[in-house]
């Protein structure tokens, strides 16, 4: 668990997936191990659990709970643990966060409604509302892309005024929107979107929330360690060395390659709920070329 005050959720966390099991079931035990190995072998000091990697909108909440308090009993003594506790209904975004409190998260994530499309009042009074239910420090989830709604500039100032609002996961790909929030607040910034994780470094952001820690989080342990200690060289080469990582994992929906590579690797993941898919032949194929070409080390005997 992170005690500096400027990364108040860890340096380098990975957005985990869900293992399933082959029937469908949350594979509670999968959970324990692979976040073990990620804290433990992986490089992370953190995790986020429920998040959209997680397949978070076809888990049901008793299946969260469940989730959230293995994960917390297998690594929550050396790692921060992260629930995503975001809806675009704040009443039962409430409801989460009090279920994940209880549950030992030490933050939580809350991402911008989606679907509904609030307008930036609408916003601000829901992660204030999400914020005021409980003690844990809140991480704002800024993904307009799959919500449709980015948090503007002048929201996320306001917000930065709450007391446990305390970081934004900047998934928006506007470098110059986040130096203005960075100028303006105190807001621990973390790259949200792994091939920017790097520039976003160069205007302030704190550390990572990645997809791509799943198979490379100790590379990018390396590369936040080079460019803070000021070998931005060799920062730059491990950003340009994760290329076919970073593009590799998201040639479809994140989480079906994610949860393929992991296959590769022999870690726990299982196969995906609908309405996502399992990864085709042809995929895995494309993606054993991404995870070589970005130094991923496979074991023998994964497709050729």
């Amino acid at each position: 668990m992170t005690t500096d005050p400027a990364r108040p959720f860890g340096r380098v966390l990975t957005a985990m997936v869900t293992p399933f099991t082959e029937d469908g079931d949350v594979d509670v035990a999968g959970a324990q191990r692979l976040a073990a190995y990620l804290v433990d072998e992986g490089g992370n000091d953190g995790l986020v659990v429920n998040g959209t990697t997680g397949e978070s909108p076809t888990l049901a909440d008793p299946e969260k709970e469940t989730l959230l308090r293995a994960v917390v009993e297998a690594v929550g003594d050396r790692a921060t643990v992260v629930a995503g506790a975001g809806n675009n209904d704040t009443r039962h975004t409430v409801e989460i966060v009090r279920a994940a409190e209880k549950a030992g998260a030490h933050g939580l994530l809350v991402v911008t409604p989606y679907y509904n499309k609030p307008p930036q009042d609408g916003l601000v009074a829901h992660f204030r509302t999400a914020a005021d239910a409980t003690d844990l420090p809140v991480m704002l989830y800024d993904i307009p892309g799959r919500t449709g709604t980015a948090i503007s500039t002048e929201s996320l100032v306001r917000l930065a005024e709450h007391p446990r609002i305390r970081a934004v996961k900047d998934a928006k790909g506007d470098l110059g929107a986040s130096s203005w929030v960075l100028a303006r607040t105190d807001l621990a910034y973390y790259s949200g979107d792994d091939i920017l994780n790097l520039p976003l470094l160069s205007v302030g952001a704190v550390g990572f929330v990645s997809v791509v820690g799943h198979v490379a989080g100790v590379r990018l342990r390396e590369m936040l360690d080079a460019y803070e200690g000021g070998d931005w060289v060799r920062a730059r080469q491990i950003h340009y060395s994760l290329l076919p990582v970073f593009s590799g994992l998201f040639r479809t929906q994140g989480a079906i390659l994610t949860k393929a590579a992991l296959n590769l690797l022999g870690l726990p993941a299982g196969p995906m709920r609908l309405p996502l898919v399992d990864a085709t032949e042809a995929q895995i194929a494309t993606l054993v070329e991404d995870l070589t070409a970005g130094r991923v080390h496979l074991p023998a005997g994964a497709p050729a």
